[in-house]
């Protein structure tokens, strides 16, 4: 093995992150924020733009924190690739985001929308025609601070408890607000959903199905569901205490019995639930609507290990769906919610790929604006992976229907690059034994000519 010998040049530039330059090019290109950031009037100091640009360029790199700007501000290359003229220091970066977070957030939303829809984000439906539109809160641990809007959450930690919207089986994500971790989930759900369907609206026509979990079982979600044209629903019913023993007559008079392995029975069944509407009809009684409900009985009599019980066990569950039992049987059904599972895989990526799971700032809107960067940069990784990680001269990994964002910091921005200024030009130059080239060049023209 020879000896190294190691020295820094002087003249020469070099970059551990050229992934950033089809960053840039989706954040300036697809999005309207250098014009929306003009809305928000400054006399003087750095641009919001800039601002906006650093922090989700930072975001891309997973650095989450104000204090990492430091190790970029002198990075000729990061500050070409996101287009940026002013680069701020931590404390600018954390002082304008608390001065300006109720103004931003909104701004960063909608550019998160414009990329999906002017980029032609693929979105897959379901196998029944639906597009998924999956919300659900997930929990991020900030114990031990004293962070505003840090409280107890239902994992048994202090922290927040977000709400997380994602669009078909890519899972786009719509929208990422920021919520007090002892805060129900269904607590002003109502004003989610006004946030969330219109942004969905403007991605897709096709019919849109609506899941979630148990603590959104209530009829006002059902009921504002069922106004809304080409939406369906599908929630998990909250049994609220009752006892599963009490519903086996109903299920061995009218469910469907199978057998899966020995000392386990699976009895299954719709029924049709009658339930106050809300409104009513000319004479001024209450309106009577009819509500299909998937029920699912699970009796086990000898557990996973071959061990014989003493008693039998009993496992019970439900699913709210306006979907036709004729149309989608109960066994879709059911498939059709376990995949709604998939948020899981979604939750993690912003909380270690991102790692945003410890927010920054002590102030609750602050991190709410990092939420919304971290939502466009979510979305542009994302957007990149399908694009650039999943053909034929992708760096070769196993097959999959997209990729993790880990997978896509790793493969493409995490790039060794030499930036080279010839004339008027500057121009990225790579190794030649860069496996990610062609996949990287690919994807830069397809967002340069866009």
């Amino acid at each position: 093995m020879k000896r190294f010998h190691i020295e820094q040049s002087e003249t020469e530039f070099y970059t551990a992150h050229a992934g950033l330059a089809l960053v840039g090019q989706a954040v300036n290109r697809y999005t309207d924020l250098v014009k929306a950031a003009r809305s928000i009037p400054k006399r003087h100091g750095i641009p919001n733009i800039d601002l906006m640009r650093t922090f989700t360029g930072l975001l891309c790199l997973g650095k989450s924190d104000f204090e990492a700007v430091e190790n970029i501000r002198e990075d000729r290359f990061f500050k070409e690739a996101m287009g940026i003229k002013q680069m701020p220091s931590s404390a600018r970066l954390r002082q304008r985001f608390d001065d300006d977070a109720s103004a931003l957030i909104p701004l960063i939303d909608d550019a998160s929308v414009t990329f999906l829809s002017r980029s032609e984000a693929p979105i897959t439906a379901l196998a029944t025609g639906h597009i998924a539109l999956d919300m659900d809160v997930f929990p991020m641990d900030n114990s031990k601070t004293a962070k505003e809007g840090v409280s107890h959450t239902y994992k048994g930690y202090d922290g927040y408890a977000p709400m997380a919207a994602y669009l078909g089986a890519e899972g786009w994500c719509l929208a990422c607000e920021l919520r007090e971790g002892s805060q129900h989930a269904q607590k002003e759900f109502d004003y989610v959903l006004e946030r969330v369907v219109p942004r969905a609206r403007q991605l897709t026509d096709a019919p849109l199905l609506v899941r979630l979990d148990g603590a959104h079982d209530a009829r006002a979600n059902r009921r504002w569901l069922e106004q809304q044209s080409t939406i369906d629903y599908l929630i998990k019913w909250n049994p609220r205490g009752e006892d599963p023993q009490d519903a086996l007559p109903r299920f061995e008079a009218q469910a469907t019995w199978t057998t899966p392995r020995v000392g386990k029975r699976v009895g299954l069944y719709s029924e049709v639930i009658e339930e106050q509407s809300g409104d009513k009809d000319s004479e001024g009684q209450p309106m009577i609507r009819r509500v299909r409900r998937v029920m699912r009985l699970i009796e086990r009599t000898i557990d996973r290990r071959g061990q014989s019980l003493l008693l039998p066990e009993y496992t019970l569950e439900g699913w709210w769906t306006s979907l036709d039992e004729a149309v989608v049987d109960d066994a879709t059904i059911i498939a059709l919610y376990r995949d709604h599972a998939t948020c899981e895989q979604f939750h993690s990526e912003f909380k270690s790929d991102l790692d945003v799971e410890r927010l920054p700032s002590g102030k609750f809107d602050t991190n709410d604006l990092v939420l919304a960067h971290a939502t466009l940069a979510y979305n542009i990784l994302r957007w990149i992976g399908i694009q650039g990680l999943l053909g034929d001269d992708a760096p070769i990994r196993h097959t999959a229907k997209r990729r993790r964002l880990r997978t896509v910091m790793q493969e493409l921005m995490y790039l060794a690059g030499r930036l080279v200024r010839s004339g008027r030009r500057l121009i990225v130059r790579f190794s030649s034994h860069c496996r990610a080239y062609a996949v990287f060049d690919r994807v830069f023209h397809q967002l340069a000519s866009g």
